[in-house]
């Protein structure tokens, strides 16, 4: 019996340290994971203190999430490319400087995209930890149920966004929303969510074996470089969209 006992404690403890094993990711790519998303953080704080510290507020309000939700994940491209466009739309910069130069063509589809993009980055961000938090599980795997979270999640805040900018009062406030999100807006955070979330799934089954959990930086790092994918996935269907007049309201670009 003692020996029974044995083996299996030993056995359980050996299944134990295989896990641990699995899930321990090398030291270059927590390093690299570290480095990516401080990065990442300290562009948006960059933003951030410039919109509310120093005082380059946006007249267009929604922009003020949009720009340090980007710097997220495209870290200084955002930064340079919010003191390109975004900060010379600032009231503050205006009054200082002047109107601003001609904008350029690449403004429009580009920030139009950082919108879809803010969408879908704080879908993941909210469902993530909840789908994790919960352990919800679809064909014993969570990637499904985060799947959903984060596509459901991105359509709420597009919605959500729509909304706040709508001009209507009441119910017909968030009807227009909504009619304006799935006619101008639905297609772009499709194709973004299908980037992100093929990418998760390539990661996901493929290479890291379903080890990876939010509390690993190396996970928020793969999310970093789903998001830049979902961005250049989205950016062409943007373009066409705006091309053919879909995309009419351009909250937040450069006039």
């Amino acid at each position: 019996m003692a020996e029974f006992v044995t083996s299996a404690a030993t056995d359980i403890a050996s299944s134990a340290l295989e896990r641990t094993k699995m899930i321990l990711q090398p030291t270059w790519l927590m390093m690299l994971s570290w480095a990516v998303l401080f990065v990442g953080l300290a562009s948006t704080a960059v933003v951030v203190v410039d919109q509310f510290v120093l005082g380059y507020r946006q007249p267009v309000k929604v922009m003020e999430i949009v720009w340090p939700a980007t710097a997220l994940y495209l870290g200084p491209a955002a930064v340079l490319t919010y003191r390109k466009w975004g900060r010379p739309q600032s009231p503050r910069w205006l009054d200082r400087h002047g109107n601003p130069s001609r904008r350029s063509r690449h403004a429009p589809p580009i920030i139009q995209t950082y919108h879809c993009g803010t969408h879908c980055t704080l879908g993941v961000i909210i469902a993530t930890p909840i789908t994790y938090g919960v352990g919800v599980e679809i064909f014993g795997s969570t990637l499904w149920p985060e799947a959903v979270g984060d596509y459901v999640g991105a359509v709420v805040m597009g919605i959500a966004f729509r909304y706040s900018a709508e001009t209507h009062t009441g119910d017909r406030r968030a009807w227009a929303a909504m009619r304006k999100f799935f006619r101008a807006d639905l297609l772009t955070v499709s194709v973004f969510e299908l980037g992100l979330l093929g990418w998760l799934a390539l990661m996901h089954f493929l290479v890291f074996r379903e080890t990876l959990q939010p509390s690993s930086p190396v996970f928020w790092f793969i999310i970093q470089v789903g998001l830049i994918i979902g961005f250049f996935a989205a950016w062409p269907p943007t373009s066409l969209l705006i091309r053919r007049g879909v995309k009419t309201e351009l909250l937040g670009t450069p006039q």
